[in-house]
């Protein structure tokens, strides 16, 4: 077993689940100390530890200790799709993999449907909008952006951000970001 290989799925399964060494010390019973050095390689874990790691992370032990998969496929049927407050639904089309933290998602929001206002993420995250159908109203700060079908933007997703559909026609956009760490307030995706 690659005990460098081990430590970084243990770190990269860890860190998007947004906990510390010490909220997974306490979700294992395995010291903190230990887990860094199972992050960094320098110790063997026992099958008793690493079950206790897994449990913590909610994953099976198998994915700690097998290399993680070069291809995923996300079939249509298995896509999450979820309907917000409001009457807008966003879909989540993009596999994911542990250790990146992209998301590509599909949102429809029906005539006149403000989606709300979102924290902004940490510094070097970025997301990429594209209008399907109908029209958006983006807002970026206290900037706001109309785009109809076919408009895309870019925006440091570092700022407060907001997503409206004022029209009396239902608009679908899609979102592509890329997040470097969790939002600033309570985490809500598209």
């Amino acid at each position: 077993m690659d005990l460098v290989a081990l430590g970084k799925r243990v770190q990269a399964l860890r860190t998007d689940r947004h906990m510390t060494l010490q909220d997974l010390a306490a979700a294992t019973s395995v010291s903190a100390g230990m887990l860094s050095s199972v992050e960094r390689g320098q110790k063997a874990a026992t099958i008793v530890v690493l079950a206790r790691i897994a449990d913590g992370l909610g994953v099976p032990v198998a994915d700690l200790i097998t290399a993680p998969e070069r291809v995923i496929v996300r079939r249509a049927a298995d896509q999450d799709a979820v309907d917000e407050p409001g009457g807008w639904r966003r879909t989540i089309l993009s596999p994911v993999v542990p250790g990146v933290n992209f998301e590509w998602i599909r949102s429809t929001l029906p005539a006149g449907c403000d989606a709300g206002a979102f924290p902004a993420y940490a510094a070097g995250s970025h997301e990429f909008v594209t209008v399907e159908s109908g029209s958006l109203r983006l807002t970026i700060g206290d900037e706001g952006f109309d785009l109809a079908a076919g408009d895309s933007l870019y925006f440091a997703a570092d700022a407060p951000h907001g997503y409206a559909n004022t029209t009396d026609e239902p608009c679908t956009y899609y979102v592509a970001a890329l997040i470097m760490r969790p939002r600033r307030a309570a985490d809500r995706s598209r």
